[in-house]
């Protein structure tokens, strides 16, 4: 029997190749009926939970809550063990960060059955799974300028590093002078990290306004610090910005590896970018 099971050009039955194709991929109709399906489902699962959260509705629809939160779970348990089965490394797809949330996704439903009750809240963390919907709906160039900006942040890392070294010292120079200005025991300046907190919030323009300079020579710095924050801002947002200019902006194609299950790949790509295995 097990001879006259189809096989595709690899010897990987057909059947396997299909599920890959309609779970990982968006290039079909089957395909995408599948995700809007999954995205529909995710979102209703979200909801309820949240809804659960508010008593006087927990209070009159707990046992429907319970009942939807069971089925959602199984429809996704069934759904992660089909993903795992498609891919031909299942591991690189358990370990991948989508392969994490599709397991995050279940797991708190088990544990507060089985070991530990009130972790079903943490079933939010289904959302995280919506991230699809850019592959789903061909916006993969939402996920090509996230990755311009997640490059243009490996690369300014050195610079932003040095940055928040220099505002690091900065706040604690301001800090201990408002705190020779201000300082006592009946100012809110009564202490130096206390002090640094203040210059914290007045340097980043948050302003909570808790603690506040009486005299007038504190009141000058105070508001040559507020000014100041605004260059503050200004840098990092320069030096991101320059490095994003040289980013690139390929377009991005809904396959999926059929090995480790890795997406975001280029439109013309032969070849995956995790594994270098062949794309389907």
């Amino acid at each position: 029997m097990a001879n006259n099971i189809k096989r595709n050009n690899v010897g990987r039955p057909l059947v396997r190749e299909k599920i890959h194709e309609i779970i990982f991929e968006a290039d079909t109709p089957m395909g995408k009926l599948f995700d809007v399906v999954l995205l529909v489902l995710i979102a209703a699962s979200v909801l309820v939970v949240m809804l659960e959260s508010v008593n006087y509705i927990n209070a009159r629809y707990a046992d429907l809550f319970f009942t939807l939160e069971w089925i959602f779970t199984i429809i996704f348990t069934i759904e992660y063990l089909l993903r795992i089965y498609s891919v031909y490394r299942p591991l690189k797809y358990v370990l991948s960060f989508f392969g994490i949330i599709d397991l995050l996704a279940i797991l708190p439903a088990y544990l507060s059955f089985f070991v530990i009750a009130g972790t079903h809240s943490l079933m939010v963390i289904r959302a995280f799974r919506l991230i699809r919907i850019f592959r789903i709906f061909k916006l993969g160039h939402f996920l090509s300028e996230g990755n311009v900006i997640l490059d243009a942040l490996r690369a300014s890392r050195v610079k932003i590093s040095v940055f928040l070294t220099f505002v690091c010292l900065l706040v604690v120079i301001i800090g201990s002078m408002m705190y020779l200005i201000e300082g006592g025991e009946g100012s809110g300046f009564s202490s130096i990290p206390r002090s640094i907190y203040w210059a914290i919030v007045t340097l980043t323009t948050v302003g909570y306004g808790d603690i506040t300079p009486a005299t007038e020579v504190g009141q000058f710095l105070s508001a040559v610090v507020m000014i100041l924050g605004y260059a503050i801002i200004a840098v990092p947002t320069g030096i991101v910005s320059a490095e994003m200019v040289k980013g690139s902006h390929s377009q991005i194609s809904t396959q999926a590896c059929r090995y480790c299950g890795a997406e975001g790949h280029d439109h013309d790509a032969v070849y995956c970018r995790m594994c270098g295995e062949r794309l389907n």
